[in-house]
């Protein structure tokens, strides 16, 4: 009888679902064990925000959830989300019926003619440009709807989903961390730290290189690898939770209405461009834009009227079993603060920071706000609720307040690559689920992770 072999155990990470239901089940159990906490707050006039007075935490009775209150967050979640979720719709449905109509498939022909086997330029040349938007605006939701299309274009030269998502995702993110001048992480942080604002400009810009650059080779070395053997990508195998449409057109002859569709679209590009920065554009702008330029672009392509709603609604139908992962995040959320237990972490993790080593002090508010980032996802909400308490303890500790504001730059930007709260929206917009997504961005983060210890500890002897 031959002897039976051993079965190797494998970890396998679970459907996004279940994970996100763990986390959520996970919040539940946290309203029973922290109690609801409080800061006061005042109205800074300087700022245009609502921030914390560091001495006035009280406990404060919340609303710890019940079985019923679970499904009603996960509901409220959804409603709450509503604006983001349309705007991905809209965004998809726009690059949706480009695909379809052959417009992003001849352009992706016509650009890889031009550049030859150079093609790959295009990752490091759309990760700076995104990386800048990030670190000098503060542009990040504003890219949601450009993921659909550079996933679209990547795919298309012989990548996955995970590249064309990075490029925007890492690109904007890793500069939106590294906050050269941002005005909602650095502008804010610096005005309640009372610090000279845009000051360590040169420090965040030698940060801005060196954390870019890393995220280049590493999107590029991933890309070149399944460039290379299709076997290799992390995505290999599974069909996307997004369907990318074929082109309808049986010649790959580039028609005028094609080009007409293009020349739109860098329209379409340019104006959002324009006004998210000039025009205080938001989401409901950028999604009426994308939409309004669907219904254009199947005109001038030709469709009828019947064509371009049937257009729309395949691209929802294929889109939405993704991104309703992004209510779903915002239900847990909802969840912390309906029993007010953030302020309540806040102030217990704060309290943590009392050490006679200035270095290790840095790098445990380092850590503390990358923890703080899971519960408190708006980067103007987490300044304005940290560093008010971050400021004064960094005196007390002996830091300079500058290090105090990089640690908060640090811990609400990079970790949004990982937290789940954070990157599920991204995923959803991928179609990428976390599992995947975390075996892609797990050996960067870490790396990333190593990195901030350093520029941290740097800064305590900088300034």
């Amino acid at each position: 009888m031959g002897q039976s072999k051993k079965k190797k155990w494998h970890f396998k990470m679970p459907h996004t679902y279940v994970l996100l239901t763990i986390i959520l089940l996970a919040v539940v159990a946290l309203t029973y064990l922290i109690p609801g906490g409080a800061y006061e707050r005042v109205w800074d006039p300087i700022s245009r925000k609502m921030i914390v007075l560091p001495e006035t935490f009280h406990y404060v009775e919340g609303k710890q959830a019940g079985f019923f209150d679970i499904f009603l967050n996960l509901q409220r979640g959804y409603v709450s989300a509503a604006n983001i979720l349309i705007l991905i719709i809209f965004a998809y449905s726009y690059v949706y019926l480009l695909m379809e109509n052959g417009t992003l498939n001849n352009a992706i022909q016509v650009l890889v003619r031009r550049l030859g086997s150079k093609t790959h330029l295009l990752i490091p040349v759309c990760m700076i440009f995104f990386g800048l938007l990030g670190a000098t605006l503060g542009i990040f939701e504003e890219t949601y709807g450009l993921v659909p299309v550079f996933i679209g274009i990547m795919t298309a030269l012989g990548y996955d989903a995970l590249v064309g998502g990075s490029i925007v995702y890492i690109g904007v993110a890793t500069g939106f961390a590294a906050a050269l001048t941002n005005p909602f992480s650095v502008g804010i942080a610096q005005n309640i730290a009372e610090v000279p604002i845009n000051s360590g400009l040169g420090y965040r810009f030698v940060i801005f290189l060196c954390f870019q650059t890393v995220s280049i080779l590493y999107v590029m070395r991933y890309a070149r690898k399944i460039k290379a053997d299709p076997t290799q990508s992390i995505l290999y195998g599974e069909s996307s939770e997004i369907d990318l449409p074929e082109s309808k057109c049986e010649d790959n002859m580039f028609t005028i209405r094609q080009k007409l569709c293009l020349l739109l679209f860098f329209v379409t590009i340019g104006t959002l461009i324009y006004g998210t920065m000039w025009c205080d554009w938001y989401i409901d702008e950028i999604a009426a834009m994308f939409f309004m330029m669907m219904v254009v672009s199947g005109i001038v392509s030709g469709y009828s009227a019947t064509e371009i709603c049937r257009s729309f609604i395949e691209a929802t139908r294929s889109v939405v079993p993704s991104i309703l992962v992004v209510g779903f995040t915002r239900g847990i959320l909802l969840t912390m603060q309906e029993a007010m237990i953030s302020d309540t972490i806040v102030h217990g993790l704060s309290t943590l920071l009392n050490s006679t080593n200035r270095v290790f002090s840095a790098i445990g508010m380092l850590f503390l706000q990358n923890v703080i980032n899971f519960f408190i996802t708006g980067s103007s909400s987490q300044a304005t609720i940290t560093m008010p308490i971050m400021a004064p303890v960094s005196d007390i500790v002996g830091l300079n307040r500058q290090t105090a504001v990089l640690c908060y730059c640090f811990g609400d930007g990079f970790s949004d690559m990982f937290w789940p709260t954070a990157c599920s929206l991204e995923c959803g917009l991928m179609g990428v689920s976390l599992n995947k997504w975390y075996k892609f961005i797990g050996p960067l983060f870490c790396i990333m992770v190593v990195m901030q210890v350093f520029f941290i500890a740097l800064s305590v002897y900088l300034y």
